[in-house]
């Protein structure tokens, strides 16, 4: 079994066949799926997709990319979204400087609001960070020392001195298609240093769809081929590859239930 830590099957890329998009996930032995928050504002979609499909739960959140469309979102309106019994993360949330979309000073405010939510709730938040180290270094250390949360850096694309400044404070650190790119030689050396019980996968679907499907639309299904480069980078089997991330992701959600195999006759 493999869970699919992080995708967006509220796009609408999914939408003709979103129906179809889960079953290959499921066939390719994907057996549960997170998807992610961008817009709080989207709250009921997200609620309506963890309640159509039985292996699908979701977060709520605001994408730094949003954050000025969302500044007053406060730390008390997303604990009250997180109520709901498959809402099981915060976010995903946190600095992006790559493109800007949102003031610095704003997504700053944002993100230490869903730390602020992840702290009250004990759900974990999804940490969204490009081009902003040492801001998010700085961020996670002053957070941290005003009280513990439980936090994954997503779909990590970052230096080496943020997975330690956040294995060190008790992250997990998730890797998406980004691993198995040509050009990932250091994100596969950062891979390296991950122990083994802090590693998810995941797809960041739509985006970002591995080898042999790269330009193509990413989904569920993918995050095999992810798995499988993560494998051979830390020195184990696929299958134990995919039960180690497994487990770490049903640590981590923690409120998330973990599908119950049928027992062999």
């Amino acid at each position: 079994m493999l869970v699919d830590s992080h995708c967006h099957l509220d796009f609408p890329d999914f939408a003709p066949e979103l129906d179809d998009v889960v079953a290959r996930a499921r066939a390719a032995g994907v057996g549960a799926m997170l998807t992610i928050s961008t817009r709080v504002a989207k709250a009921q979609a997200y609620r309506a997709l963890a309640e159509r499909y039985a292996d699908v739960f979701f977060t709520i959140g605001t994408h730094p990319h949003q954050a000025a469309e969302e500044p007053d979102v406060s730390a008390d309106d997303l604990v009250t979204l997180a109520a709901h019994p498959r809402c099981v993360g915060i976010g995903e949330a946190g600095l992006d400087y790559h493109y800007g979309y949102s003031p610095k000073d704003v997504s700053e405010r944002v993100f230490r609001t869903h730390i602020a939510a992840a702290r009250a709730t004990g759900l974990p938040l999804v940490i969204h960070a490009r081009d902003a180290d040492e801001d998010m270094i700085r961020i996670l250390e002053d957070e941290t020392g005003q009280g513990a949360f439980k936090a994954v850096l997503h779909c990590f694309s970052s230096g080496p001195e943020l997975a330690r400044a956040g294995l060190r404070l008790g992250l997990y650190v998730s890797f998406s298609g980004i691993l198995t790119f040509n050009r990932s030689e250091e994100i596969r050396a950062i891979a390296a240093e991950v122990p083994l019980d802090r590693l998810l996968v995941e797809t960041d679907a739509p985006y970002l769809a591995p080898p042999p499907h790269r330009g193509k639309r990413n989904e569920p299904a993918y995050v095999v081929h992810t798995n499988a480069v993560l494998a051979r980078v830390k020195g184990v089997s696929p299958d134990a590859m995919a039960q180690a991330t497994t487990d770490n992701f049903f640590r981590l959600f923690d409120k998330a239930v973990r599908p119950v195999r049928a027992s062999a006759a």
